[in-house]
């Protein structure tokens, strides 16, 4: 039986043809006729859907991914999923690489593949460090204090006088002027009070 193995890192990842969709079109061109999907980072280990396609194969049966990064995107957990597949009898094809098997040069490309995406999910983190860095200093540059993820909808100057405004109003009142939310206003005033 050919299966077919799509993941996502997030369920709405949409981009360079990763989208659950797109992966599970290109497997069932290349005759997969049962898919397993994930929406989780290739670098958990656990993928409850990958853990249930690995406990139906079989001798003989083929998993078809379209990239290897799918898959596994740590050289040593693909290595070893890979060769524990292999000596099974399940073979696996990896739709932009081709199929690997047992021999000398499929061992050689299959190891070098795997570095590769190592590499670069090393790369994406190395670059993704370097760039919250930069925010970061471009914002003590600024005097504005860093929050990593999404940016804050309202400046320092807003909070600031929307904390003002709770001296002499309630929370709602102060939600209703100003649209900054109760929570938001919770953690500026403890953040103030405890001197952040």
């Amino acid at each position: 039986m050919i299966y077919g193995y799509a993941r996502v890192s997030t369920k709405g990842q949409a981009k360079d043809g990763n989208s659950l969709e797109a992966q599970e079109k290109a497997l069932t061109a290349a005759g997969a006729t049962q898919i397993y999907k994930d929406a989780f980072t290739g670098t958990k280990k656990e993928r409850p859907e990958l853990s249930k396609l690995l406990a139906v194969v079989k001798k003989g049966d083929k998993i078809v991914v379209t990239k290897l990064d799918r898959i596994a995107r740590s050289a040593i957990q693909g290595m070893e999923m890979i060769d524990d597949l292999l000596s099974k009898g399940v073979s696996v094809h990896i739709l932009n690489m081709g199929e690997l098997n047992n021999t000398p040069s499929g061992k050689l490309i299959r190891n070098i593949f795997l570095a590769f995406a190592e590499f670069e999910r090393d790369m994406i983190v190395d670059r993704t460090q370097e760039g919250k860095a930069v925010a970061k200093a471009n914002a003590q540059a600024k005097g504005e204090r860093f929050i990593e993820g999404r940016p804050e909808k309202f400046d320092a100057m807003q909070i600031e006088n929307a904390l003002n405004l709770l001296e002499t109003h309630s929370y709602a009142q102060v939600v209703k002027l100003t649209g900054i939310s109760k929570s938001t206003l919770i953690r500026a005033k403890k953040r103030k009070e405890s001197g952040e």
